[in-house]
């Protein structure tokens, strides 16, 4: 808890101003976004490739899109973490695009899949809800959305892989539960909603066995059209 309180308050100094117009002198750190982003390092990784807790995710890689959709949302308090919703409180726009397009620039490896402790039985289930989903109770496969490997799409669709069940689960929770929104049509709030507890455990489990295909960036645009409407990646 005491690092996490830390990093934030190197955030609120390093994400202060936006400007980038005073001169450098040689006792300042070089104004680049590298450098402001580096509160954003004891959580998410050098490189945004994510951390040993479990529940701060990679943002390295991801559409640029989505990252700027996730910063509006706790800058909004949409979504609710207290920490991120003050550092983003006052940073404008433009600022939160920079820091989403410099994420998304990064390329780190993905990290090697981590055994999981879920039964066969678990995985299998877990398997099937995201490769073939279940109509009969309105649930697509994760795979129509987030693209046949599991990578996302450009601009607002996030990969799936290189996250640990405990943050899937927790996410998949909270569109459940309503705590976790974003524009509407809220796509993953409908889907979320027709999941049971043991559905979320499954798909979490599943993906987090997932290995890094050979090519983890998002696709282009308009590659797969989506089964429905989707507010953060109109069709």
């Amino acid at each position: 808890m005491f690092v996490r309180f830390t990093a934030l308050a190197s955030a609120i100094v390093a994400l202060a101003a936006f400007d980038g117009a005073s001169a450098q002198t040689a006792n300042q750190p070089p104004d680049t976004m590298a450098a402001r982003v580096e509160a954003c390092t004891p959580c998410h990784g050098n490189k945004g490739e994510g951390t040993s807790d479990v529940y701060f995710p990679r943002l390295a890689g991801k559409p640029a899109g989505y990252l700027y959709n996730q910063l509006l949302a706790f800058r909004s308090g949409r979504r609710k973490y207290p920490p991120m919703n003050y550092l983003l409180e006052f940073l404008p726009d433009p600022y939160l695009e920079a820091m989403a397009e410099y994420f998304a620039s990064e390329h780190p490896p993905l990290p090697q899949p981590v055994p999981s402790g879920a039964s066969k039985d678990v995985l299998a289930q877990g398997e099937l809800l995201a490769t073939s989903g279940d109509a009969g109770r309105g649930i697509p496969a994760c795979v129509s959305c987030h693209g046949p490997g599991l990578t996302g799409m450009q601009p607002g669709i996030p990969g799936l892989l290189g996250l640990r069940a405990a943050y899937v689960s927790a996410q998949l929770g909270a569109w459940r539960y309503g705590t976790r929104t974003a524009k509407s049509p809220d796509c993953m709030q409908l889907v979320a909603g027709h999941l049971t507890e043991a559905d979320v455990t499954a798909v979490a489990a599943w993906l987090a066995t997932r290995p890094a295909p050979a090519n983890p960036a998002p696709v282009p645009e308009g590659t797969y059209a989506l089964p429905f409407g989707c507010g953060s990646q109109p069709n």
